[in-house]
């Protein structure tokens, strides 16, 4: 299933059934597995290992050397795509500017037309990141999160798991766990319909709910607030992962929106409906 006119290093290990369309070009050192398509133009570059059952689109260009200063050709760096993962036109995903380092995309994944993921980016399974968002590098993406279009990641930031940020968002600082992130670039609550979406009962989510209140929207300073949530009784794990979280950021965590600060739950539910009522 490699089509005539494509370019395939013999140095190449590819699955069985693999698909090859048009002009792509398979470097030495790639490894493709079983049942992996991939698409007229896609550039599949050395130390590149893609999984099986994984969707590369027209002119995506994946494991290619860092937009860095620190690389030199030669460098051996690697970069890793999980099974059952989508990687759809003109995506780019570099490699690290470091010996033996992996760029790593997770299975499940899918990445819209112009994401670009830059060296040293960690992408966790599940993930949906959306047309022409953009990662810079060594940023951290956990299991489940949604990210909308256009949206910008500074370097060394996190997303949490199951975290959901809306369209062009510009990020600076860490998102912690279960988070909705807005286009006013603040954190407005939980990503409610993420939590049920993942089967989280009533009782974990309320409790998460509850911690993303108390840290945010309590006026509390970071310590304080923390020892609050952690005074809760018990303290189950989606609401330790937040704490901890938030515990190890080197950034800071991106600010709450303050017009939730100080309202209760009704208050804010109105607000969070006439944020995404049509104009």
């Amino acid at each position: 299933m490699i089509h005539p006119t494509a370019i395939v290093s013999p140095k190449a290990e590819l699955g069985k059934n693999v698909e090859i369309g048009p002009y792509a070009v398979i470097e030495d050192d790639v490894k493709i597995g079983d049942n992996t398509f991939i698409d007229a133009h896609a550039k599949i570059c050395r130390y590149t290992t893609i999984g099986s059952d994984c969707c590369v689109y027209f002119n995506a260009l994946v494991g290619a050397e860092p937009q860095d200063h620190r690389f030199y050709r030669g460098l051996i760096s690697y970069c890793e795509i999980g099974n059952n993962t989508v990687i759809r036109e003109f995506v780019t995903i570099h490699r690290p500017p470091f010996e033996f380092l992996k760029t790593i995309v997770g299975s499940h994944t899918l990445l819209m037309a112009f994401v670009h993921v830059a060296h040293d980016v960690v992408i966790g399974d599940h993930v949906t990141i959306a047309n022409h968002t953009s990662l810079s590098g060594h940023v951290h993406v956990g299991d489940g999160a949604v990210m909308s279009g256009y949206a910008l990641i500074h370097q060394f930031c996190r997303i949490g798991e199951l975290a959901m940020i809306g369209p062009t968002c510009l990020i600076g600082q860490d998102v912690p766990p279960f988070c909705m992130l807005r286009e006013t670039n603040f954190i407005s609550g939980p990503n409610t319909i993420g939590l049920r979406r993942a089967g989280m009962s009533n009782d974990t989510r309320l409790a998460i709910r509850r911690a993303i209140k108390t840290y945010f929207f309590e006026g509390m300073n970071t310590h304080n607030a923390l020892e609050q949530i952690e005074k809760s009784d018990p303290v189950c794990p989606e609401v330790e992962l937040f704490v901890n979280f938030i515990k190890q950021s080197n950034r800071g965590i991106m600010p709450g929106n303050p017009k939730y600060t100080g309202v209760n739950d009704e208050q804010r539910d109105a607000l969070e409906h006439s944020a995404t009522a049509p104009h």
